[in-house]
């Protein structure tokens, strides 16, 4: 399957930054993966939405998801610590559907829904990760009480 990289400046959020260099990496990286993860879904519906319905498991194939597939993982390399995919799971027709092939027209489904939610799924990051750092360091803060109250009991 190809894979396009797409590549997308953010100015402003370094403060964000800096709060989940705070938090341990385990921690930074889930709160990463959770947020990229709910930034994805909105394209991935409309990928879904804009699919082809021959026999319809192009449309349910979507996904947004941090594997790729064994093959997938050889030809990529990583360019992120935490790195969130959407698009159709390795369906042997999809790359063919998008961009057409010699016996057939392409039938663009993934470009449409990446042209249409880009700015909702960086809305989407911008709003709610400062809200997920602040939830894991409050998570972080009550497991640091409970240790420190046990280990005095």
């Amino acid at each position: 399957m190809a894979r396009q990289i797409v590549s997308v400046k953010v100015e402003g959020l370094r403060e964000l930054e800096t709060a989940l260099a705070e938090l341990p990496k385990a921690t930074g990286k889930n709160v990463l993966r959770r947020v990229l993860k709910k930034a994805g879904q909105p394209i991935a519906d409309s990928g879904e939405a804009y699919a082809p319905r021959l026999s319809g498991k192009l449309a349910q194939s979507y996904t947004v998801s941090t594997k790729l597939t064994r093959r997938q993982r050889r030809a990529s390399k990583k360019e992120s610590p935490v790195e969130v995919y959407v698009g159709p799971t390795p369906h042997p027709k999809s790359v063919q559907t998008e961009f057409g092939n010699a016996h057939q027209a392409p039938e663009p489904h993934m470009r449409p829904a990446w042209d249409g939610n880009k700015e909702r799924a960086l809305q989407i990051v911008k709003d709610d990760l400062g809200s997920e750092i602040q939830k894991a360091a409050e998570r972080l803060a009550k497991k640091a009480a409970r240790l420190a109250a046990k280990a005095q009991a």
